[in-house]
This record gives structure tokens, sequence and C-alpha cells, in this order.
């Protein structure tokens, strides 16, 4: 076992080991401190001793017994208060009882916890990307539109709110999830969102998060298949069918009409189209449902001239009444002006844009630019282009913005 192992199991399961120890040791900081001296204590010794037949119950069963180490240290300042006795004896019972066994799944228990109606719901989704995902606080406060502070307070506040009201690290009953259920969508297609498309940064994904959200998407569904759960699944693979097809041999990005289909994943598609299937037959969908209903439609084209632009338009306008945002309206212009023409989508874009919505989405500025270039109006085309591109995060969408101003420079020396 060398360093570079240690580090891909850190990357892999880091937050497995993590989720377990704060079930466990009932403290997110403890948890966290414990899950550093675990990994710590891999790099020193699994070298020589070699890598444990399971490491993530190691690395949890080594954490348990540092916190224990770690609160006795502290017990000799504090004349061992009798929280702290508790706790420690806590701890060590689970210890005995939990050392022979296989470590639960504790992810999905924690994004319950994190989502318990008790907590703010401007906490939850947060609290849950950081503790549970691992995601940092500026890459959360990035997807926010808020600054490291103020969200590393919102963390702060969730974790007190789950210690101070002794929120138990469960699953709840089952009587109990459906009023559960919506937060907890809501976090699972964040993580992966921001998997599958990073808010910032050289790289366009980031597959550790979506395949964790897949994961975690897919003990939802074994847990409770309820419709909402089955559509977001669907939709998350059916977008996942497409990754290798989103970038090129250099990187850049291959936008839906460009994308070889052939190298789209079928197992996925096909799962996902059957999920849907289920979703829709119960009469109890939602919006998960019918986005996941459009990405289908999209999958069915062999090539894009063949896609069923009719449809898409019909299920967006469904998709308004069950979820009517700004964004939703964006995507419903561009499937608009792939069947009635791009100055049809160019005005219901512009429409949005004159309420002063969306003015800081570098993709409804890229679209209507797009939509001006193919009208042959380049000075305004490449306006928006500029506007999109001092909004985009990530290189790779910086990139294809900056090769589409070139491309429109050297159209109008021509």
């Amino acid at each position: 076992m060398n360093p570079v192992e240690v580090e891909e199991i850190y990357r892999k399961d880091s937050r497995k080991v993590f989720a377990s120890l704060v079930r466990l040791l009932g403290d997110f900081d403890l948890a966290e401190e414990a899950t550093h001296e675990a990994f710590v204590a891999a790099v020193e010794q699994w070298p020589q001793s070699g890598t444990p037949a399971k490491p993530v119950s190691w690395l949890v069963s080594t954490g348990r017994f540092k916190a224990v180490d770690m609160m006795r240290r502290r017990s000799r300042f504090n004349h061992l208060h009798p929280d702290l006795v508790r706790r420690l004896a806590d701890i060590e019972d689970a210890n005995q009882s939990l050392a022979q066994q296989e470590i639960e799944d504790d992810r999905l228990r924690l994004i319950f916890t994190c989502c318990h109606p008790a907590i703010d719901p401007k906490v939850q989704v947060p609290l849950t990307l950081r503790e549970v995902c691992g995601l940092t606080t500026e890459e959360i406060a990035r997807a926010f539109l808020t600054t490291p502070p103020t969200m590393a307070q919102r963390i702060v506040r969730g974790k007190a709110k789950i210690r101070d009201a002794r929120i138990p690290y469960v699953i709840p009953a089952l009587a109990d999830l459906p009023e559960r259920l919506d937060p907890v969508l809501s976090v699972i297609y964040l993580v992966f969102n921001e998997g599958y498309s990073a808010s910032s940064g050289d790289s366009l994904t980031r597959v550790d998060l979506s395949d964790e959200a897949i994961r975690l998407a897919r003990l939802l569904v074994d847990l409770l298949p309820d419709p909402e759960a089955m559509g977001l699944l669907a939709l998350m693979l059916l977008h996942e069918s497409r990754r290798t097809a989103r970038l090129n041999a250099a990187g850049d990005i291959v936008l839906l009409e460009e994308q070889d289909r052939a190298i789209w994943n079928q197992d996925l598609i096909a799962e996902g189209k059957h999920l849907v299937e289920q979703s829709l037959r119960s009469r109890r969908f939602g919006a998960y449902t019918i986005q996941a209903a459009i990405s289908a439609v999209h999958a069915e084209a062999k090539v894009a001239s063949e896609t069923d632009w009719a449809q898409i338009v019909a299920l967006y306008d469904v998709l308004l009444r069950a979820d009517s945002s700004p964004v939703v309206e964006l995507n419903r212009a561009v499937a608009i002006a792939m069947r009635d023409g791009v100055a049809t989508g160019l005005e219901i874009i512009d429409t949005i844009l004159s309420r002063g919505d969306l003015q800081d989405y570098y993709l409804a500025h890229s679209a209507r630019g797009e939509f001006l270039r193919r009208l042959g109006k380049l000075p305004e085309s490449k306006l928006a282009f500029e506007r999109a591109l001092s909004l985009a995060k990530q290189e790779p969408e910086q990139r294809f913005l900056r090769n589409k101003l070139a491309a429109i420079d050297t159209t109008r020396k021509e």
C-alpha cells in the first residue's frame, strides 16, 4: 500500500467513514477529527501491515478508538464531566458491539438527519453538501450565490441545532418518510449537478459526486419506491448516459445536438426510461419525473434531427405548471426555438431577461448569443457571448465561449 492508494481510498470513502463516525460519536467536529486521525494511522500502518480486507471498516474502527483517546486526553482538563463520561461509555459500547459487524451505509442516514424538519430549510441543503458529500464551504457558497463566511455560519448553525435538539441519526420510519422526502431529493440532485457540471474549476465534471448521488438515489428507491424518487433516479441516469459524449478528446464541450449518440450508455438509458414509465403510471409524479421524460425523448432520437421537439415543448409546458422557474422557461425557449425557429426562441429569452431574471446566468446569455448568431446578427451575438464569458466559472465553459467569439470574429472578417 503506497500513499497514492490511501489517497484514492480517502477520495472515494472518506465521507462514508465520516458519516459512520458521526452516528457513533454524535458529534460532527469530533467525527471530522477522528476521520483525519484514522487516515493518518492508515498512512503510517498500511505500508508495513498491508491494506485491510475491509478498509472502510478498519478506518471506522480506528476512528472510534482515536475519538476515545482524544476525549480521554481532554477529560484530564475537564475533570471527567458527567456528560463526557457518558459519551466515552457509549463509544466504548459501540466499539464492542460493532467491531465485528459490517459497516452500515450511514450517508443516507446522515442526509435525513441534516434534512430534519427542525433544521431551517435554508440550512438543510448546504449542511448536507458539506457534511455528507465533503464539498468545501467555498464551493457551496458559490452554488448558493453567497459569501463563504455567511455559508460557514449557516453550516455551524445547522450542526449546533442537531447537537442541541439531539436530533437522532436515523432513517425515518416509513410512515414519516413521505413528508421528509422533498429536501432529501433536492440534496441528492444538487450533489449530482455539482458532479455533472461542477460549479467551478478546470474540470467540467466530478464523477465521484455524480456516482455518489446515483448510489444514494438507488438506496432511497429501495427504501421508499416513491414515484418522484424513481423520477429523480431516472433523470440522473439519463443525464449520466451522455457523460462520455459531452467532451471531445481535447476536453472541449460538445453540445447535445452535436454529440456522438453511438457512445451514449444504452444500459443507463434503458434503466432510466423504465423508471420514467413506472413513475408516470403512478399518476403521482412531479417535476423530476417530467424532466426525466424530457431526457428520455432526447434519448429516443438516434440523431439530433429526429428529436421530437413538439413533445419536448409539451412536456416543458407541463413542467412549468409544476415548477414555474426562469430556468425552466429558458429551457422551454430553447425547445421552442428548435420547433418554431430561433427568432421565436430569442423573443422568449429577451422577455425573461427584460424582467431581470437570469441576468447572472451565463447559459441564458450563451443561448441568446447563439440565436443571434444563427440570425446573422453578429455584433449583438458577440456582446451576448462576451456577457456569458464574464459569468462562466469553469475553464471548459470559458474555452467554449472564447471559441464562439473567435468564430464570430473570423466570420465578420470574411
